[in-house]
């Protein structure tokens, strides 16, 4: 059963879903903002190690900062 926690180190309202593929054994990971109105998917990455990716930290901030430019326009 996939798992869920907070991001904060990304923002507010920010989650990381954990989901497990048995059949290949592989582990995935999808970066979530809970919107007003939508929730926007961040990032979707295969998880190798326990920590998340610098890299995909500055990417999901800066993703996080385009998606509520555009929620702020609604």
């Amino acid at each position: 059963m996939p798992e869920s926690r907070p991001l904060p180190v990304i923002g507010a309202r920010c989650h990381e879903l954990r989901v497990g593929d048995t059949r290949h054994k592989i582990e995935w990971r999808v970066i979530y903002y809970t919107g007003k109105l939508a929730i926007a998917i961040l990032d979707v990455f295969k998880h190798d190690t326990r920590t998340t990716p610098e890299a995909v930290i500055a990417s999901c901030r800066r993703r996080l900062a385009q998606y509520q430019e555009l929620e702020r326009s609604w």
